[in-house]
């Protein structure tokens, strides 16, 4: 269904470094960044990004927007969350753990990038 997604950024290297080290939990290369100062990170599923809002307005959170990614593991998803809190990411919501509701058993862990973005690993079980 996506394409792609592209979070505003405050501070671009702070937001690299992050999504960097976040994502190589999940054996995706570093971003590159383009001539524009955008950083892509390409996978066979789809492209995220990152950059500078265009318009030069400061990078805002969506207040209750959250950016979903698949892990294969509730372990993949520690080492997700504990990359994320490490390179300048914050916690949010409950600890990582297995939550069971209406839609069946999930593992989530959530966390705020550097920008305040929530973004989320999560694996059905």
């Amino acid at each position: 269904m996506f394409s792609h997604i592209m979070l505003g950024a405050s501070d671009l290297a702070a937001s690299k470094k992050f999504y960097d080290a976040l994502f190589a939990t999940l054996g995706v290369p570093a971003g590159v960044q383009d001539d524009k100062g955008r950083v892509f990170y390409m996978t066979q599923t789809g492209i995220f990004a990152i950059s500078t809002p265009i318009n030069g307005q400061p990078a805002t959170a969506a207040n209750g927007g959250t950016i979903g990614f698949n892990v294969d593991s509730p372990e993949q998803g520690d080492a997700w969350h504990a990359a994320g809190c490490a390179n300048g990411g914050t916690t949010c919501e409950d600890a990582p753990g297995i939550r069971t509701g209406d839609m069946g058993s999930m593992y989530l862990a959530y966390l705020r990038d550097p920008s305040g973005n929530k973004i989320c690993a999560l694996k059905r079980m």
